[in-house]
């Protein structure tokens, strides 16, 4: 694997806002930026679609004003661009492969967007094992100072009934990066059988949110011993994931959501904690894969 950052690029503004928050990426890890345009030129029947040479000659201007602004604002930015024919979710995974992570555009609320409007972000995180940012449009706008991320907070999801590895290499990697607190959450609810209202069982409660947390500690800890710079705030709540997670990040500078890989073609592949959080979500969201 190679150490480049791979965003998408198809002149929304979704898009344009994940190019600069990549761009802040790549500079924080010293790696080289590849922007990627997709689109599939050709009709079913194999022919060229009407329009396919005046596309491509937007596509390349698209690339070619981008790269020069990304250039000027960041001096030190190594950055490569270049367009692909194809169906743009596949273009997309395929140029991530062997990459750091893969940058989207995101509208939210139930649209994601990469290079055509509709599924492509829903399409290539299942596609790719590699970790996938959503970047929101209003993210671009946001003040950075010395052009890098802002010191805001990062959030992590946690299960601990689950394999989190690679979700906390992640999380804690990035706010060693960026300096900045982490707060890992752990969501739980209560059995059954523990009963509301009149027969709410408030020392079973009291149990559960004890044992939650030391679990939480002890799930952090050795993390906690290899980036000792890292400040971590934990917290186990009682609640739904998803909202929680969206509530606790929303002044975020990144949520971190982990979603488990599937071998089957059948059922899900992005989890409903992930799939919620990626449309409510107001900051930009890390969706990354793991056993």
């Amino acid at each position: 694997m190679n150490h480049s950052i791979v965003v998408g690029l198809d002149g929304s503004t979704e898009s344009t806002a994940a190019v600069h928050w990549a761009a802040r990426e790549a500079l924080l890890r010293d790696a080289p930026l590849h922007l990627v345009h997709a689109a599939d030129w050709s009709s079913p029947l194999g022919v060229p679609a009407t329009g396919t040479a005046a596309g491509r000659e937007w596509a390349d201007a698209l690339l070619r004003d981008t790269v020069d602004e990304l250039r000027r604002l960041h001096g030190r930015l190594e950055v490569r661009a270049r367009s692909v024919d194809g169906r743009p979710a596949v273009s997309l995974a395929t140029a991530a492969a062997s990459a750091t992570m893969l940058v989207l555009g995101s509208r939210g609320l139930g649209t994601l967007t990469g290079f055509v409007l509709g599924s492509v972000g829903m399409s290539v995180i299942p596609a790719t094992e590699r970790p996938v940012i959503l970047v929101r449009a209003h993210e671009d706008a946001l003040p950075h100072a010395e052009g890098l991320h802002t010191d805001r907070d990062i959030v992590v999801g946690i299960d601990i009934g689950r394999p989190c590895d690679a979700l906390l290499d992640f999380a804690f990697e990035e706010a060693s990066r960026r300096r900045c607190t982490l707060r890992a959450l752990l969501t739980w609810t209560l059995p059954p059988l523990a009963g509301y209202g009149a027969a709410y069982d408030a020392s079973l409660h009291e149990q559960m949110a004890d044992s939650m947390t030391v679990g939480l500690d002890d799930r952090l800890q050795p993390w906690r011993d290899t980036f000792p710079s890292v400040d971590v705030v934990a917290r186990a709540t009682v609640g739904h994931a998803a909202e929680q997670l969206v509530e606790t990040g929303a002044e975020a500078g990144l949520v971190v959501v982990g979603r488990r890989i599937r071998q089957s073609s059948v059922g899900a592949h992005i989890g409903p904690v992930a799939h919620a959080v990626l449309h409510h979500s107001r900051a930009p969201v890390a969706v990354i894969a793991h056993r």
